[in-house]
């Protein structure tokens, strides 16, 4: 039985097998170092700024004391849940613009 390879035969298949453990091995490197990352992002006009890692682990949470109304805690929670959603989308988006860098573009499922 004969195997079939690609066009170029197998020496174009051993290359190709080449620059996908590159590409594998670029992109762990990647994802390690965007973990290691932090973001800083602010909402309510910069009265809560947030701190995320690229784990998406919330670092610090910082609250201007104006913005604490002992009789309005719904609008300190809605700044709050904002600045930690946007920040959490920096993150999403810092990460796939930099795989797609190395990807092409190409949609890898569960790589990132």
């Amino acid at each position: 039985m004969r195997a079939n390879y690609p066009k170029g035969g197998p020496q174009n298949m051993s290359n190709m097998m080449k620059q996908v453990q590159k590409m594998q091995e670029d992109m762990a490197a990647l994802q390690e170092e965007l973990e290691s990352k932090e973001y800083e992002v602010s909402a309510g006009g910069g009265m809560v700024t947030v701190k995320i890692n690229g784990k998406r682990e919330v670092l610090a949470i910082d609250i201007k004391p104006e913005i604490v109304d002992p009789d309005d805690i719904e609008t300190l929670s809605d700044v709050i849940t904002a600045a930690v959603n946007e920040a959490i989308k920096k993150v999403d988006s810092t990460s796939e613009t930099e795989m797609a860098k190395i990807t092409g573009g190409i949609n890898m499922p569960g790589m990132f």
